[in-house]
């Protein structure tokens, strides 16, 4: 799983003496998302769903050819089998999303979730993946662990959706999470950081595995 982080990473670096980048990881990911849902993706829709300027798109779009995951055509870019090897791979941990209503496990004005499965032993306090999402521009995120039919907070056996049977109910139809599995909530003034947050967060908790490894 470390192979496709590490695949996005590199798209994301910087070619000496170039300029610093405005794009990470998690919008190479995003990107190859983009392209799967519409078999394409335009500079305009990479700029808007990506927060990216038009430069920046254009020279993510440069770096994803450069790493053979796009094509681009007049009809605009397209993955190739690599690209979509690496969104298939990065899909199997992460299979599930949904945006999220305000809750006391959701602060923002907008919330976004996302499934990483069989992560949740790598999870401590939820802390580094709150400062994975702030560093994207969000306010914070919130961090699930799903144990034996039960959400309860890291380092805890407190579930904080007892008393919203509602989300509760909406979460697990929606990410249809299993015992070990974690939830990652970011909560941003945008519905755009929000979900880069939340997917960032992931891959630095994806990251994180193989440090300890």
């Amino acid at each position: 799983m470390h192979m496709y982080v590490r695949a996005l990473e590199k798209v994301a670096t910087r070619y000496a003496p170039s300029r610093l980048l405005s794009f990470g990881a998690v919008h190479v990911l995003v990107a190859l998302q983009l392209m799967q849902g519409n078999g394409h993706a335009s500079r305009d829709a990479l700029c808007k769903k990506l927060g990216l300027g038009g430069g920046a798109a254009k020279t993510l779009v440069k770096h994803m050819k450069m790493r053979g995951l796009v094509e681009t055509s007049n009809g605009g870019t397209r993955m190739t089998s690599k690209g979509g090897g690496i969104c298939q791979g990065i899909s199997s941990v992460m299979p599930s999303e949904m945006a999220l209503p305000k809750s006391s496990v959701a602060l923002g004005r907008h919330n976004y979730a996302v499934l990483l499965k069989e992560f949740g032993f790598e999870v401590s306090s939820g802390i580094e993946q709150r400062d994975a999402a702030i560093r994207m521009g969000a306010t914070g995120a919130t961090t699930l662990l799903y144990i034996e039919g039960r959400f309860v907070m890291p380092d805890s056996s407190h579930d904080p959706l007892r008393k919203e049977p509602g989300l509760r109910k909406e979460l697990v139809k929606r990410l249809r999470p299993d015992d070990g599995d974690v939830i990652i909530i970011g909560s941003a003034e945008s519905s755009r950081v929000a979900e880069l947050a939340a997917k960032d967060a992931a891959l630095a908790t994806i990251m994180r595995h193989e440090k300890h490894a």
